[in-house]
């Protein structure tokens, strides 16, 4: 018994995992976990029963956070996008605008997933849809299985760490800093990561031709009549519209001096897109013939997905919305998109309210559960235990994050990503503030480790979701008559582990370059305190209202 009382916090967590690892659901667990226990330490003397009284009171404040209605705003958004055909649309355009290439379609295939995480953001729409598409022409042009399946699975978990991710938005609640600066500190690790995608399927088609060939002349897409495939033509425009964005965006930096890099970015791209906009409508309704169909192809599917990334992140960077209201408008950018497209339906509409509205009773419901089980850890002093056992680790803030890196990378063999961060986070945020760390950053760190949860064998869910779009028997194609091998699940698992050697590898690079993540905070205005003084202007100064102290206002 006295052995219980002293270690009560470590058995209740240690209870946790147990119930976890058995398939019990994570929010009844939580909850019965911390019930429980809170009963037990009650029972020992160990916690007051007046610490309960405070839990409907902080289960109100969940269910009244505001910032939490982004989970369901973009949710919906990219369940919308998914049934709109975009996915589809951007693989058949880049798939032919770099099938001439080595790798090509395994390059178009993270270029669209980096797209679709920007603006979809859920894991099972990217994988599925770029599986259902790219997989069956990858095949038939005769590409490495293990490559063809990790790349789907790899490229479709970039929806975790390229903002709008529904995962930055729970870790920037749960360590309690702001959505956007989660979302700033983020983009340039995710793009990085996709870039590291790119460049592995470069060096594997260069090492290894026959691993990622180049598309036939035949499956590149029409040729004019002079035997070109118009590439010059998409070259000149991007090349006339990068000209007009940067005469554009000068003249406008000229007049707005004090503009951050971020903004400055944003503002560029959307000149760029508008002057590509512009000239290829002009081409078409004027009928000029100046514009390849290539071009005018290119224009017309990739502008719609980055005018809606504009709306969403683009509105956030320059500080015109919140994330929560940057959700909306791109819940209501996808329903248009939809509608001009031709793909919306009352049933699908109904279908993505339900899957909504599922998925978020399933994150609310689990914070309620985290609520409860912290309030009896903490009231038991586990978070003084847990700060104890990682505060000693040998070498310091260094040594506490290789240790918090370990953990996290190990517990997702077994945990997905929403119970490691309802779950862990709580835990060690506390401690890593108290040990100076940016939160921001150790958020997108754990971000970019909890990715590979998705892609860990045998239980990635991403791997799960290509299993089941995946040929599981023998067929024969309908374009080349040949009899096409099936992709076995150990082929999916095995082509995984490059790039979870890649995450590792992002992980250690965000770990040894914080600036990658805190450059967010670079063009922050900054106050010299000794510049600061009070009551110049009178005996007691001004008030609040600017009025001084004889009633007149100044």
């Amino acid at each position: 018994m006295e052995f219980l009382v002293d270690n009560l916090a470590p058995i209740m967590f240690f209870n946790l995992i147990g119930f976890l690892l058995l398939g019990f659901p994570v929010a009844f667990s939580l909850a019965a976990t911390g019930v429980l226990y809170g009963l037990v330490a009650i029972e020992f003397d160990l916690m007051s029963p007046l610490l309960f009284q405070a839990l409907p009171q902080r289960i109100f404040g969940i269910v009244s956070n505001d910032s939490l209605l982004a989970v369901p705003f973009f949710t919906f958004m990219g369940l919308i996008l998914e049934r709109s055909g975009m996915a589809e649309d951007l693989l058949n355009t880049v798939g032919r605008l770099f099938g001439p290439l080595r790798g090509g379609l395994a390059i178009a295939v993270v270029f669209v997933g980096a797209l679709l995480a920007a603006t979809t953001g859920v894991v099972s729409a990217s994988v599925i849809s770029m599986g259902l598409i790219s997989l069956p022409i990858m095949l038939r042009y005769g590409y490495d299985r293990r490559l063809a399946s990790g790349v789907i699975a790899a490229s479709g978990t970039l929806s975790q760490i390229i903002p709008p991710s529904l995962v930055l938005i729970v870790l920037a609640d749960q360590l309690g800093r702001s959505i956007g600066d989660m979302y700033r500190g983020a983009m340039l690790p995710g793009l990085l990561l996709a870039g590291s995608y790119m460049a592995y399927v470069f060096l594997v088609a260069f090492f290894r031709p026959s691993q990622a060939p180049a598309l036939p002349l035949e499956a590149r897409g029409p040729i004019d009549e002079h035997g070109h495939r118009g590439l010059r033509s998409l070259l000149v425009l991007t090349l006339i519209a990068a000209a007009a964005a940067y005469f554009g965006s000068d003249y406008y930096f000229r007049s707005h001096t004090d503009i951050p890099m971020d903004e400055r970015v944003v503002i560029v791209l959307l000149i760029w897109g508008v002057a590509a906009l512009a000239m290829a409508l002009g081409n078409r309704l004027l009928r000029l013939g100046w514009l390849s169909e290539m071009a005018e192809q290119v224009v017309f599917v990739m502008i719609p997905p980055l005018a809606l990334i504009f709306l969403v992140l683009g509105t956030i960077f320059i500080g015109v919305a919140t994330p929560t209201e940057g959700g909306a408008m791109g819940a209501m950018g996808a329903l248009i998109m939809a509608v001009s497209r031709g793909r919306f339906s009352m049933p699908q509409l109904r279908q993505a309210m339900e899957s909504t509205a599922r998925l978020t009773c399933f994150v609310i419901f689990i914070l309620v559960g985290s609520t409860i089980f912290s309030l009896s850890f903490r009231g038991i002093n586990g978070d003084i235990w847990v700060e104890q056992l990682l505060l000693h680790i040998p070498g310091g803030e260094l040594g506490f994050l290789i240790v918090v890196s370990l953990i996290t990378f190990f517990l997702a063999f077994f945990l997905d990503f929403f119970e490691l961060a309802f779950i862990i986070v709580p835990l060690l945020g506390p401690v890593a503030d108290k040990m100076g760390i940016d939160l921001i950053w150790f958020g997108v760190l754990l971000a970019v480790n909890m990715q590979t949860s998705f892609v860990h064998p045998p239980f990635g869910f991403a791997l799960f979701y290509l299993r089941s779009v995946a040929p599981k028997e023998d067929y024969r194609d309908r374009v080349t008559g040949r009899l096409i091998a099936k992709v076995t699940t150990a082929q999916i698992y095995w082509g995984s582990i490059p790039f979870i050697i890649i995450q590792i590898l992002m992980v250690v690079l965000v770990l040894s370059f914080p600036g990658l993540v805190t450059h967010y905070k670079g063009d922050a205005p900054t106050i010299n305190p000794s510049s600061v003084t009070f009551g110049q202007d009178s005996a007691y100064g001004l008030d609040s209202y600017g009025a001084d102290d004889s009633g007149g206002f100044q």
